[in-house]
């Protein structure tokens, strides 16, 4: 049975795409059933809608954070999609109970460095740089009601070297998470009763 996945994204929607290319290589049995952008007028809603998926949009920007959030959760729960993958979605999202172990997000950083409120794109890569570590990836978790925070599914690693840049980390790292992400997903469908 093809798995329902929805998509929550607040940025440019690389990690959706990345998503949506290994369900069309075959990669993953599943459909992109909901995609749902945090507020209009990000980058990603174009590049997505431009693959056909519909984009669903939380909040205007003239529109209270809350009411997008309210609407996300009532999104969620009419169409109980089998995994909710976050994808760069930068709102804290309630799990209510059937949603446990059904949320998964992607974070550019080997947690539990560098994770929660506001260590999110450039802020991470710029305090692995800091803090002189040798090494840094991406994480794969489930979602609990912390940022950054849930048991880890997997991680992927690679080097920090001593002339890269907040850009050059985000590069590689961004590469490993295409590999991550479609692992880490087939990983929790595998273990699903749905």
């Amino acid at each position: 049975m093809t798995t329902s996945i929805a998509v929550l994204f607040s940025g440019g929607g690389r990690t959706v795409l990345n998503v949506l290319d290994s369900i069309e290589r075959g990669e993953l049995d599943a459909t992109i059933d909901l995609a749902i952008a945090s507020r209009d007028e990000i980058a990603g809603i174009d590049r997505i809608v431009d693959r056909g998926i519909d984009v669903a949009i939380a909040r205007t920007s003239q529109e209270p954070i809350a009411t997008g959030d309210k609407r996300v959760q009532q999104w969620l729960r009419d169409y109980r999609p089998d995994l909710v993958c976050l994808c760069g979605y930068l709102r804290l999202l309630e799990i209510e109970p059937w949603m446990e172990g059904r949320v998964l997000n992607i974070h550019p950083s080997l947690l539990p460095k560098f994770g929660g409120k506001g260590m999110y794109g450039m802020h991470v890569h710029r305090a692995v740089i800091d803090s002189g570590e040798n090494e840094t990836g991406c994480t794969v978790h489930f979602v609990d009601e912390l940022y950054d925070h849930g048991e880890t599914i997997l991680q992927l690693t690679c080097p920090v070297n001593e002339h890269d840049t907040p850009q050059c980390i985000a590069d590689k790292v961004f590469s490993l998470e295409c590999e991550a992400y479609p692992l880490a997903i087939q990983k929790a469908l595998t273990s699903l009763t749905v």
